[in-house]
C-alpha cells in the first residue's frame, strides 16, 4: 500500500513529492506498517495462546496457519474465527480499496498525458510491476483463504498454502526486473 502511495504521490502530483514524501513521512508510514503488522500478529499470538488443545498439536501443513490451529481447539472457536476473520479482512479490504483507488487516480492522470511525450510508457512501466505483484498476491491469497468449505482438503489447504507463501515472493524479483532490457533480451532469446 505504501509503494501504491509512492506511485501515486510520484505520478500525480509529482511537484508536492519531496514535501508528502519527505523522510519524516516515510518514517511514519514504515512505523505504522510495522506497527499494524506487529499488532496484527499479537492478536494471532494471543489468540493461539488462549487456546485449549485437545486434538493433538500435529499439523499437516508447512506453517501454522489460523485456520489448522484452529481445527486444533477442544472448544467452539466459529466465534474467535469469526471475529479474527473480521479483523484481518478489514485490513486486507483497507488495504485493496486503497491501492485500486490509487490506481484509478495513477491512469486517470497517465491517460491525460499526450502520447507524444512518451511518458505514458515510462510510467506505466513503473505501475505495471507493482499492479502484477500485488495482484498475484491478493489472487493467491484470495483463493486459499476464501476457497469454499466444501473443497477443503489436507492436501489442498497444503498446495494452497505453498502457493500463497512461495509464489508471490518467488515471482517478485523476477516481474520487477522484467524492466530491465537485457532481460527482456535474453528472455526473447530463450522463447
Amino acid at each position: 500500500t505504501i509503494m501504491c502511495y509512492d506511485r501515486y504521490v510520484s505520478i500525480c502530483k509529482p511537484l508536492h513529492y519531496g514535501t508528502l514524501l519527505g523522510s519524516r513521512a516515510c518514517a511514519h508510514m514504515a512505523a505504522a506498517a510495522w506497527a499494524s503488522g506487529f499488532l496484527y500478529s499479537l492478536l494471532h499470538t494471543a489468540n493461539t495462546f488462549s487456546l485449549p488443545l485437545c486434538h493433538g498439536n500435529a499439523l499437516r501443513q508447512f506453517f501454522c496457519e489460523i485456520p489448522q490451529i484452529l481445527r486444533l481447539s477442544c472448544s467452539h472457536s466459529k466465534l474467535r474465527e469469526l471475529g479474527l476473520t473480521a479483523v484481518g479482512s478489514s485490513f486486507v479490504l483497507g488495504c485493496f480499496v486503497f491501492i485500486v483507488f490509487s490506481y484509478v487516480q495513477i491512469f486517470r492522470a497517465v491517460l491525460r498525458i499526450p502520447s507524444e511525450q512518451g511518458q505514458r510508457h515510462k510510467a506505466f512501466s513503473t505501475c505495471l510491476p507493482h499492479l502484477a505483484v500485488v495482484s498475484l498476491f491478493i489472487s493467491t491469497g484470495t483463493f486459499a483463504y476464501l476457497k469454499p468449505p466444501s473443497m477443503s482438503s489436507p492436501s489442498l489447504d497444503l498446495s494452497l498454502s505453498v502457493l500463497y507463501s512461495v509464489v508471490p515472493p518467488a515471482l517478485n524479483p523476477l516481474i520487477y526486473s522484467l524492466r530491465n532490457q537485457e532481460l527482456k533480451a535474453a528472455v526473447w532469446t530463450l522463447l
